[in-house]
């Protein structure tokens, strides 16, 4: 049996590897799963990453056929403000938008994960709610100049200098970053 991460994220290479802790000789292969993360017409934002993170592990398993018995990881986290989904921004002026909304004001971080075995596949769902403090607009520009927010969902990362920006969080932290590790440490038990 062969543990394999459908991502290339480094962030969610290093919380598998803590999710894993207690698994005695825990170990996983990577993939990197490509597919389309358009979210459909009339998708609500919890059926919209809860599909990703399975077609994610779905695409995983594919890749991972070279592997003994793989079992396979997928991810994703969204970022949710008034119920629509701010994705990773498209430009600077992109990402100054999504942060202008951000700031101030509480969002929901949604991340899915999902692990199959090709028999079956299970999935759960963390949701953070994420309050910003009130940012100006020349904070917002030197942020957007570090380059962080631009492969971003929401165009920050609570784990870099966007964390400056987060007068608190109710729910999980590593979910923010990318894997929730709770519900993660759940899945590797049950399959």
């Amino acid at each position: 049996m062969t543990w394999v991460l459908a991502s290339t994220s480094p962030r969610r290479k290093e919380l598998l590897t803590q999710a894993g802790f207690s698994f005695p000789g825990f170990s996983f292969e990577l993939v990197a799963p490509d597919i389309d993360e358009t979210q459909a017409d009339g998708e609500k934002p919890l059926d919209f990453v809860e599909r990703l993170a399975i077609e994610k592990a779905q695409t995983g398993l594919t890749l991972a056929k070279k592997f003994t018995h793989p079992r396979v990881l997928g991810s994703d986290t969204i970022v949710v403000i008034d119920g629509k989904v701010l994705g990773k921004p498209q430009d600077k002026a992109d990402a100054m938008q999504m942060l202008m909304q951000l700031s101030g004001r509480t969002h929901q971080v949604m991340t899915a994960v999902a692990l199959t075995d090709g028999s079956q596949t299970l999935s759960r769902t963390c949701v953070t709610e994420v309050t910003f403090c009130e940012l100006t607009q020349a904070e917002i520009t030197a942020y957007i100049d570090t380059g962080e927010p631009m492969d971003k969902a929401g165009s920050y990362g609570i784990q870099a200098i966007g964390g400056c920006f987060v007068e608190r969080i109710d729910g999980s932290y590593s979910a923010v970053v990318g894997l929730p590790l709770v519900e993660t440490r759940e899945l590797l038990k049950l399959i």
